[in-house]
C-alpha cells in the first residue's frame, strides 16, 4: 500500500489516520495553516516528522487522499487538488438545510480529471463520538468502475470495516442523503447514536 494522505482536522480524520498507522501505513495528515494544535494526540502526530503539514505540502506526499475536513475549507482542498491525477476519496457531508447539496458533485466540478470515490461518509466527522459502542462495521462507497475502485475497496477494509459497493460515482448524493436521514431519525428520537445496517434477505 502507498502512504495515506488525509485531509482534516477531525475526529474521522484521527480515528482513520490511528487505524491505518496500526496496521503499517505511513499516514500524513493535512491541515488548515491557522491550525492550533492544542489537543494532546495532534500534539503526538506534530512530533513525528512529516506527520502533521499544511493542506498543499501533505498533498504533494502522496497518490491517494482523503477528505476528512469540514465544509467551510473544501473550497480551498478542491483549489489545491485541481490538475492533479490522484485518488481521492471524499468522506463529507454536505449541510442539509432545505435540501441536500453535495458535497462529493460539487468536489466534481472543480476535480475533472481525477479519479474521484465516496466512502466512509456514513460515520460522519466526529466519529468515533457517535458510535460509542462500536456498533457500525460497514461502509458504503461509490466511483466509477476501474482499477482504482478495487484499491479504495481495500482502503475501506483495511480500515476494518466491511466495504459495500453503492455502485457509480453519480450516486454519492444518495450516500450524502442516507447519512442525513439517520440523523434526521436521530434527531426525531431524541438520540444521537441511530445507525442502519444493511440486511441482505
Amino acid at each position: 500500500m502507498r502512504d495515506l494522505v488525509i485531509l482534516g482536522e477531525s475526529k474521522l480524520a484521527r480515528t482513520l489516520g490511528n487505524r491505518y498507522m496500526g496496521r503499517g501505513i505511513n499516514v500524513i495528515f493535512g491541515v488548515k495553516p491557522d491550525f492550533e494544535i492544542t489537543d494532546i494526540e495532534w500534539k503526538i502526530y506534530n512530533k513525528l516528522m512529516d506527520k502533521v503539514l499544511p493542506y498543499e505540502e501533505a498533498i504533494e506526499k502522496s497518490d491517494v487522499i482523503f477528505i476528512c475536513c469540514e465544509n467551510e475549507c473544501l473550497e480551498t482542498i478542491c483549489g489545491l487538488l485541481q490538475n492533479q491525477n490522484k485518488v481521492i476519496v471524499d468522506c463529507t457531508n454536505g449541510a442539509f438545510t432545505a435540501g441536500i447539496a453535495s458535497n462529493t458533485l460539487a468536489i466534481k466540478k472543480h476535480l475533472e480529471g481525477s479519479h474521484l470515490f465516496k466512502a466512509f461518509n456514513n460515520l460522519g466527522l466526529d466519529y468515533p463520538s457517535s458510535d460509542p459502542l462500536g456498533i457500525i462495521q460497514e461502509t458504503y462507497y461509490c466511483g466509477d468502475d476501474n482499477e482504482h475502485k478495487q484499491k479504495v475497496k481495500k482502503w475501506i477494509e483495511l480500515a476494518g470495516f466491511k466495504a459495500i459497493d453503492a455502485g457509480e460515482f453519480e450516486n454519492a448524493g444518495l450516500l450524502e442523503a442516507f447519512y442525513h436521514l439517520k440523523m434526521k431519525i436521530s434527531n426525531q428520537q431524541q438520540s444521537s447514536n441511530c445507525h442502519f445496517k444493511l440486511i441482505s434477505v
